[in-house]
């Protein structure tokens, strides 16, 4: 019955909306509700940068709370893979850095902005073996912290907090291009005012 009541209400907006409207409100009651992943993006500024601003991406050593097997780098190779679809110039560092050689590095390498990342926390799905067929399964939580930096006068001209959730449809085997790209796409853009 919930289901007939819900597609015959989806049919009536589609008489009065564009399919453009429709996808969006779709998608903002399936993140509301848990079924698709979401994510909150929390900025200290509305700063934008010049198209032509050159980014150093560095990812900090700490390793999260409650998720200790993650890629040592898996935040700044997703952040670097968001940047680059934007930004013309971008590096990123191979290894976690500390931020005093994060900064270092970004000087060496003249970028304008470094990019520093960092998990706060992360929480896997719970795993269930089941004869090897299932690995993990469960819904997948993120909070990522990211601290813009001028290189030059190393002044902080953004800190963002992200927190990022899987949904119970997108569950099983889920990649971190899946839960951590999105926002962070979505932050870059927000770089260019976008």
């Amino acid at each position: 019955m919930r289901w007939m009541t819900l597609l015959l209400g989806l049919t009536v907006l589609g008489g009065c909306m564009k399919p453009s409207d429709m996808r969006e409100s779709a998608r903002y009651y399936l993140d509301d509700a848990g079924l698709t992943n979401n994510y909150r993006i929390t900025r200290s500024a509305t700063w934008t940068l010049q198209p032509d601003s050159s980014l150093y991406i560095a990812q900090g050593h700490f390793v999260p709370v409650g998720h200790p097997y993650s890629r040592p780098n898996v935040v700044a190779e997703e952040a670097f893979a968001a940047a680059v679809q934007l930004f013309p110039l971008v590096q990123r560092a191979h290894q976690p850095a500390g931020l005093d050689e994060a900064l270092g590095q970004a000087q060496a390498n003249r970028a304008d902005y470094l990019l520093y990342t960092r998990f706060a926390s992360a929480q896997g799905g719970d795993t269930e073996r089941s004869q090897g067929q299932w690995g993990e399964v469960g819904i997948d939580e993120a909070k990522l912290q990211l601290i813009l930096m001028e290189t030059s006068t190393r002044r902080v001209v953004d800190f963002v907090t992200i927190e990022t959730r899987g949904g119970f449809l997108q569950f099983f085997k889920a990649k971190p291009s899946t839960l951590l790209r999105p926002p962070l796409e979505d932050y870059t853009r927000r770089l260019l005012g976008r």
